[in-house]
């Protein structure tokens, strides 16, 4: 982006039209980067007078400005003295004191007994005195890797990511809805996704609708930022458009941009402000490593509202039965947004959804009303709509999204273990309580009330009474444990310890050499 003030826009028939710049401006851009190139290892004064000296001879000076701004971000400035400048400040304010300076020789005076006490002369206490100055600092390196043509295209993507810094709404068809879908949840901003009637040639029938910085009563610097930004991932595309409706000062106008308007240069800028979506993805790595009964899908199948296309960040699949829970991380909000947004999730028939709320990203549209008030007033009208809603500022809490599936677990394990009999009778003589929920295609909690008359459940091991005879008689007190649990793993258990304790058996460990087998006492 530019700056405000450098925007070069055309209001012509009403419109909003930014003016780019073409083959015509190839030598002013080569002008001002062989400025910057030619003035490595000099002042930032005289680099400011060359570049107001193009300024007079250019068609428009914004267009130095605006180019300048832009090799701003990649030149390398230094200050550079013979000493710290603050310590020689101080230095030369604690001797003019004492000397008391009204004349120039005063002055000089004050400069000497400084340099004396820094061990130094008087010229380099002068000289570094304020060499940190933004006009005095040197220009020691412009690393560009713009040339005439990519710092053309890079000065027309930025001033068009400047003009819709001024939008209310924008709308954006491309050939690739996915991508723009994806940078937009990237950039965490607020929008809806609508089906056109047609597609027209390569763009898809998807129709991204986003909401625009000066939307917002709390304008926030990040959201302005991420929302223009958004432009770049739209210019990737290779077929788009973007209709943007400005807030000109009052009046409103139509911003129309294209493929063939803006496109993005080969190389990225290095220093300008990134995104990415590292919620989400913190999310996933988190709740992947529970090991609960729930599958993440990631980036499920759209789901149709009406009119409208609703695609939740995630999906929670149950393991144990036919039935997803769809999740939305929402970024930036306001209160209408929410409502908005969950009028849409009302349209969807048979869908569970649960929404996460960030009450550090409200953005609000009354000065009374402060963040954390309205993300409650959020909460509740989530919760009233029948989708479960979860507060949360930065970072998702585990425990709040398993207490949300907490609940639908516990509907769906009421239901598999009303399906099944009070009474179960596993084959096998050794088997687990996991090995029967599996073959019953339920969760464990199903089967946990359970009645298993054919056998002994010792822990998480369900063992027929004779087998539990036979082991008693064969293993004894001083037994090796390692020859214990050779039995057992014999007979197929895997919890030696439960069945060794239901035995009456403790181990004594003798250090790292294991431990043998002794009655347990009383």
């Amino acid at each position: 982006m530019l700056t405000k003030d450098l925007l070069r826009v055309s209001r012509a028939g009403g419109g909003y039209h930014p003016q780019f710049v073409g083959e015509a401006h190839r030598e002013l851009t080569a002008q001002v980067i062989g400025t910057y190139q030619g003035h490595v290892g000099e002042s930032r004064a005289d680099l400011e007078s060359a570049l107001t000296d193009l300024e007079r001879d250019a068609p428009d000076f914004k267009l130095v400005r605006g180019f300048a701004k832009l090799l701003d971000r990649e030149a390398t400035v230094e200050t550079r003295s013979p000493l710290p400048p603050e310590r020689a400040r101080r230095a030369a304010f604690e001797a003019a004191e004492e000397v008391g300076v009204v004349s120039e020789t005063d002055r000089e005076r004050a400069l000497s007994q400084a340099a004396d006490r820094l061990a130094t002369d008087s010229t380099a206490v002068e000289t570094s005195l304020y060499a940190d100055l933004e006009d005095r600092q040197i220009l020691t390196d412009v690393s560009t890797r713009y040339d005439p043509e990519s710092l053309c295209r890079q000065y027309d993507l930025s001033l068009a990511q400047t003009a819709l810094f001024d939008a209310t709404e924008v709308r954006i068809r491309s050939d690739d809805p996915k991508a723009v879908i994806s940078a937009v949840k990237r950039l965490r901003l607020m929008y809806e996704i609508e089906r056109t009637e047609t597609s027209e040639g390569a763009i898809a029938n998807r129709e991204v609708v986003v909401t625009g910085p000066t939307t917002l009563f709390r304008r926030t610097r990040r959201y302005g930022t991420g929302f223009a930004r958004l432009l770049r991932s739209v210019a990737k595309t290779a077929t788009w458009r973007l209709e943007a409706t400005i807030d000109d000062d009052g009046t409103e106008r139509r911003l129309l941009l294209t493929d063939e308007d803006v496109s993005v240069p080969d190389h990225e800028p290095v220093t300008e402000v990134t995104f990415d979506s590292g919620v989400e993805a913190d999310f996933a790595t988190r709740f992947e490593s529970l090991g609960l009964d729930w599958e993440l899908v990631r980036e499920p199948d759209p789901l149709a509202s009406g009119a409208h296309v609703v695609i939740p960040d995630f999906a929670f699949d149950y393991e144990h039965a036919d039935f997803r829970v769809y999740f939305e991380i929402m970024g930036f909000w306001t209160p209408a947004y929410v409502a908005k947004k969950l009028d849409r999730l009302a349209d969807l028939e048979d869908v569970e959804m649960l929404v996460a709320v960030d009450e550090t990203l409200g953005v609000g549209e009354a000065d009374d009303v402060d963040v954390l008030s309205e993300s409650g007033a959020a909460d509740a009208e989530i919760e009233a709509r029948g989708h479960r809603a979860i507060p949360y500022s930065g970072t998702v809490r585990m425990k709040d999204v398993r207490d949300a599936l907490r609940r639908y677990e516990d509907t769906l394990v009421a239901a598999s273990a009303a399906d099944l009999p009070e009474e179960l009778a596993p084959d096998g003589d050794v088997t687990t309580i996991a090995a029967v929920a599996a073959a019953h295609g339920v969760s464990e909690d199903a089967i946990e009330d359970k009645s298993f008359p054919d056998h002994e459940r010792v822990g998480r091991t369900l063992v027929r009474p004779a087998v539990l005879e036979e082991l008693a008689g064969e293993i004894e007190s001083g037994m090796a444990l390692s020859d214990a649990e050779a039995l057992l793993d014999d007979r197929g258990i895997d919890d030696a310890s439960a069945v060794l304790a239901r035995l009456d058996f403790r181990v004594e460990w003798q250090g790292l050499g294991g431990g043998t087998l002794a009655r347990r006492e009383g």
